[in-house]
């Protein structure tokens, strides 16, 4: 299947956006381990969520994850630390190629009783849960910070608690500070002890009701349109968000200032989801470097914006780009080649546009690897090329299931070509 997407004329649109993945799939783990039958308020209702649903409602020995990386990371510790419990924990094809060995040795350290069913260093994963005695723990920073927050969010759980020790660069740090933070508001003691310890304290967490704001990785889309766009009476407004988010692609609306979006905040209460308001300031910078250490599921939406803004780019940070859904610097390359762009890179890290272009080849459409931020960050990229092809559109499901739908509501004609 692939859609074909026709932008409309002017943009004046109120998106209700879903609910944070990121907030859902962490208090989902501790409402696990609270053993609370409360669900959190306004779960995401993504494919990345609904599989750890389904695994905590139903808890089948074989937990198929399918695709989601966070999933497959949260629920390894989980498990580990389920006294008495044995389950393998499988995923599609491209899951089982993605590596966990980092985490796994981790959880064996403390005791963990996990054993590789297939490859060495890849999932599926057998793992027989246990009660773990803790203690200090040494891993590199430089790792998925999602590695990481599976070790803190089992801490609490752990006989002696947990002290860990991040060594070298740290890498995605606000997510690491968002676990954390969901983490005391469960009543957990959790915090950094030093610029690179974390102490996280043996105790339980505490049984509460808990609602989950609204996803500004979804926003960020959003805010692509708008840049792209090119009437200044334009305007979105997006529901649920909240100033001062933990969510470390909340930064998403700092960077797009650079690009002449403006973001106003219907209220700026503390932790108060409201509606934002997006406008153009019909100002933007020349060239923008950046480094997405902290936020690197915004690349792929400023590679596309930057390029068709004719804005040249220097981006850094991006390593774990390469462990992703897919290879997303390479798919980024061959997709915005399709569209005239010729984007370097450098040290599997880096990318890099400055100004190159080549003729436009667009007729087989952009091909989304089986990877949802492909489709999500290319979509807006219709404002600049009626009609284009996304192949695959489906893929949208794993973190904003009615984005086509939205799109609809827009104004944006989507339709199918089988």
């Amino acid at each position: 299947m692939r859609y074909k997407i026709t932008a409309p004329k002017l943009l004046n649109h109120t998106a209700q956006l879903p609910a944070s993945k990121s907030i859902s799939n962490r208090a989902l783990i501790i409402h696990a381990l609270t053993g609370s039958t409360i669900l959190p308020d306004h779960l995401s209702d993504c494919d990345d969520t609904e599989v750890i649903v389904r695994a905590l409602r139903d808890n089948p020995y074989e937990i198929d994850i399918k695709a989601a990386g966070t999933a497959m990371r949260f629920m390894t510790a989980l498990q580990a630390v389920r006294d008495g419990e044995e389950h393998v924990l499988t995923g599609t094809e491209r899951m089982r190629h993605r590596p966990i060995g980092i985490l796994v040795d981790a959880l064996r350290k403390l005791g963990a009783d996990i054993a590789y069913v297939g490859e060495e260093g890849f999932p599926p994963l057998r793992i027989c849960g246990r009660m773990l005695e803790g203690g200090l723990l040494e891993t590199p920073g430089n790792i998925s910070s999602q590695y990481i927050s599976a070790l803190l969010l089992i801490g609490p759980m752990l006989r002696n608690g947990l002290t860990l020790r991040l060594t070298g660069d740290i890498i995605s740090r606000p997510y690491i500070d968002l676990t954390l933070w969901m983490m005391r508001e469960f009543g957990a003691g959790a915090e950094w002890s030093d610029f690179e310890t974390i102490t996280v304290k043996p105790q339980q967490y505490k049984e509460r009701p808990y609602y989950i704001e609204s996803d500004w990785s979804a926003a960020s889309y959003w805010y692509e349109m708008m840049a792209l766009s090119e009437d200044e009476s334009n305007e979105i407004r997006l529901s649920g968000l909240t100033d001062g988010s933990k969510q470390g692609d909340s930064q998403v609306r700092y960077i797009f200032s650079l690009l002449g979006v403006k973001t106003s905040f219907e209220t700026t209460k503390e932790g108060m989801p409201t509606t934002v308001t997006l406008k153009q300031s019909g100002r933007r910078i020349p060239r923008l470097e950046y480094d997405f250490v902290n936020c690197p599921d915004l690349a792929q939406t400023f590679v596309v914006c930057c390029a068709l803004l004719n804005v040249p780019f220097h981006f850094r940070g991006l390593s774990t780009l390469k462990i992703k859904e897919t290879d997303r610097i390479e798919a980024l390359k061959k997709e915005m080649r399709k569209l005239g762009y010729i984007i370097h890179d450098l040290n599997n890290a880096e990318l890099i546009w400055d100004g190159e272009r080549c003729e436009p080849i667009m007729e087989s459409g952009i091909d989304t690897y089986e990877d949802h931020r492909m489709a999500l960050a290319f979509a807006p990229a219709s404002l600049r090329f009626n009609g284009l092809l996304i192949n695959n559109p489906e893929v949208v499901t794993k973190s904003y299931p009615y984005y086509w739908k939205d799109l609809e509501a827009a104004g944006f004609d989507v339709r199918s070509e089988e």
